[in-house]
């Protein structure tokens, strides 16, 4: 473990997000979290060699996923926001971690939602393409969907000011190919 530490250093350390606010700390694993205490899924998604990631109306890049609704499983959950953000359907998913995060809000983003304790899952997977993002009203308007290297993918993350999910990204890749996965 403290060889992933050291090689994802940001992915790693105690994050602070402000739109929360939400103190998250990523923790490694091919197992899932308890159900009742996941709020939201990303996915790293991959079709072939490409990596997948999202532009955003203000350039920004991002990974896929979002808040789970209620009465949806995670995997619910995914196969919307993929379909929502690139037009994808999923073929395959594995976890790899989740960020264990704390709200320090006075009440959960919506209220079928675990709080304050909660879960952001992560995993890598396969997608295939079907259609354009449906980009709802509601959700993050996604300007682009771009299909690139692991470098590429990694320098879009570091240029938006996201070397954690640079690193996921990276840790996924690593993952990949260790276990052989088309």
């Amino acid at each position: 473990m403290d060889n992933y530490r050291s090689k994802y250093p940001n992915l790693f350390k105690e994050a602070y997000w402000p739109w929360g606010p939400i103190r998250a700390r990523f923790k490694l694993g091919d197992h899932e979290p308890r159900r009742d205490k996941i709020a939201n899924v990303n996915i790293v998604p991959y079709i072939g060699e490409k990596w997948v990631l999202l532009r955003l109306e203000d350039s920004s890049c991002e990974i896929p996923g979002g808040t789970i609704e209620p009465n949806e499983t995670y995997l619910d959950t995914l196969r919307r926001e993929l379909m929502e953000e690139v037009g994808a359907r999923l073929i395959s998913f594995h976890i790899i971690g989740a960020w264990h995060c704390q709200s320090l809000g006075d009440k959960p983003y919506r209220p079928h939602l675990p709080f304050p304790e909660f879960y952001r899952l992560v995993g890598m997977g396969e997608i295939r393409e079907e259609q354009s993002p449906l980009n709802p009203p509601d959700g993050e308007k996604v300007v682009t969907v771009q299909y690139m290297t692991i470098a590429e993918a990694v320098n879009g993350f570091v240029k938006s000011g996201r070397p954690d999910l640079a690193e996921v990204y990276e840790l996924a890749a690593y993952f990949k190919a260790d276990r052989g996965l088309v």
